[in-house]
């Protein structure tokens, strides 16, 4: 048997209109008022000061700057106005220094005297010569006194030198008097020294015989160059001697002084003497050459 299936339609029921209590209305007397607010104009509360503040703060910034500048003015003017000194007093006591004293005068040079004889003659009368009356028997000579040597001034003579003693000679010997019986020591030489030291250059100049390094072949092979310096001293007869190794590479050091020590030079002279000479000899080893 098949099921039968009933299908039932819903029941609309009309809708009942709910219901709203009505607004009470009050009457007009019982309506309450707000407050009335005052209108204030734009920007009244703003940072900005305008209107009568504005000259009240304009007055006082006036006045303070005022009031200031003459306050400045007042203190600059206070030390112009009373400046300090020293009293006038103090001034001459410390300040004032007193004149040096004057140079002592130079000694007065000594006068010599010179002493006059006065002769009792019968040929002056009131200072007029006259005619003698009679022949004197015994004629007198006069004989005056000697000077005294003068005096050397203080400050010597011109071509002196310090030292001297009066009466001394011009380019004399400090401390005495040349004279013809004295003899002037014979000035002993000066020793020259036994070994002076001259520049590589000079040495240079009196190299008479050269021997060439050879080139060593493990430095050719290995392409090393290069110098050796080497000090020496050079005799008076002009060998090698004393020499040693100042820098160089080790390959190339036995073939520089074995040529170097076959190096003759001439002799160098200091006062016409023959003296050693210390110096530097460099030998170069160049892969070019």
């Amino acid at each position: 048997m098949k099921g039968t299936i009933e299908i039932h339609e819903p029941e609309v029921k009309e809708a009942t209109p709910i219901s709203r209590p009505a607004a009470a209305v009050l009457p007009r007397s019982e309506l309450v008022t707000a407050p009335v607010i005052r209108q204030r104009p734009m920007f009244s509360d703003s940072v900005l000061d305008f209107g009568p503040q504005r000259k009240k703060k304009f007055l006082a910034t006036t006045t303070s700057f005022i009031l200031n500048c003459l306050a400045l003015g007042v203190l600059l003017a206070v030390p112009l106005v009373f400046t300090e000194q020293l009293p006038k007093a103090q001034l001459l006591t410390f300040l004032v220094a007193p004149p040096p004293p004057p140079p002592p005068p130079p000694p007065a040079a000594a006068q010599v005297q010179k002493i006059v004889h006065q002769i009792q003659t019968d040929m002056l009368s009131s200072g007029q010569l006259r005619t003698p009356t009679k022949i004197p028997q015994k004629v007198q000579m006069i004989k005056e006194d000697e000077a005294p040597p003068p005096i050397a001034a203080a400050g010597g003579v011109v071509g002196g030198v310090p030292g001297g003693v009066p009466g001394g000679q011009l380019g004399g010997v400090i401390g005495g008097i040349v004279s013809a019986s004295s003899s002037i020591a014979a000035v002993p030489k000066l020793a020259l020294p036994q070994r002076i030291r001259i520049s590589q250059g000079v040495t240079r100049g009196l190299l008479v015989h050269r021997v060439e390094p050879s080139y060593p072949p493990l430095a050719r092979a290995a392409r090393i160059q290069g110098e050796v310096v080497l000090s020496a001293v050079i005799s008076i007869n002009g060998d090698i001697q004393n020499l040693q190794l100042v820098s160089g590479h080790p390959m190339l050091v036995p073939a520089a002084i074995t040529a170097v020590r076959q190096w003759r030079y001439k002799p160098y002279l200091l006062n016409g003497q023959p003296v050693e000479v210390e110096t530097t000899i460099t030998v170069i080893f160049s892969l070019t050459s």
